[in-house]
């Protein structure tokens, strides 16, 4: 089934352009997960073929993952969090998950949404929980804009390099995935680093503040 619904995804890049990436990068951010490395990478690719610009792509993807980030806000503003609880097994979302991207805006606040779109799993989530948290709008909307634009442009530069070296991994949506996920791999593990370094400054603080 997931192999059907990528071929349909890739079917849509293809034959929308733009409208394709901002459509599917809108639905990415939300319940839908689609996988980002699907839409940006080979956008990117055929832009360097001229079929499209690299800014282009990137400016669609960006306000993509902003409306379908917006989306889910609103709707759980409205919603709450016992809505998500309740119903959120019916679109594949479990408690633990919700929790854990609870937990993450609660504590990191626009930081952590920021940081957020550069992390497999939270990425989809993270407008959730800062909806029935009521998180500020405005400030929720730049964290999103800006984390949303540098991972369509990290995407992007990784697409033209890996599919550059490799075209026939356009063939095989799946495996051209896989490759991208290993040659991110490095670059989630920085940004993992850098979360790690930031909350332990932070704890180190309170502490001080505090006095324990």
């Amino acid at each position: 089934m997931f192999h059907a619904l990528i071929t349909i995804w890739f079917g849509w890049l293809q034959d929308w352009g733009y409208w394709g990436v901002f459509f599917l990068m809108a639905m990415e951010s939300t319940i839908i997960p689609i996988p980002s490395e699907i839409i940006i990478p080979p956008a990117a690719f055929w832009a360097s073929q001229g079929k499209m610009s690299i800014m282009g792509v990137v400016l669609a993807g960006t306000l993509g993952s902003y409306l379908g980030s917006a989306i889910s806000y609103i709707v759980l503003r409205w919603a709450g969090e016992n809505f998500l609880k309740r119903y959120g097994k019916y679109i594949f979302i479990k408690p633990n998950q919700i929790e854990m991207a609870s937990r993450w805006a609660n504590d990191h606040g626009v930081f952590g949404i920021f940081m957020a779109r550069f992390l497999p799993v939270i990425r989809h989530l993270i407008s959730m929980p800062a909806g029935f948290l009521k998180m500020n709008f405005l400030w929720f909307s730049v964290a999103t804009t800006l984390g949303a634009g540098a991972w369509c442009g990290i995407l992007a530069w990784f697409g033209q390099k890996t599919l550059g070296a490799n075209p026939t991994l356009l063939n095989s949506p799946e495996e051209m995935m896989h490759v991208l996920r290993h040659n991110l791999l490095w670059f989630i593990v920085a940004v993992a680093v850098i979360l790690a370094l930031y909350i332990f400054v932070v704890s180190l603080k309170n502490k001080h503040r505090t006095g324990v």
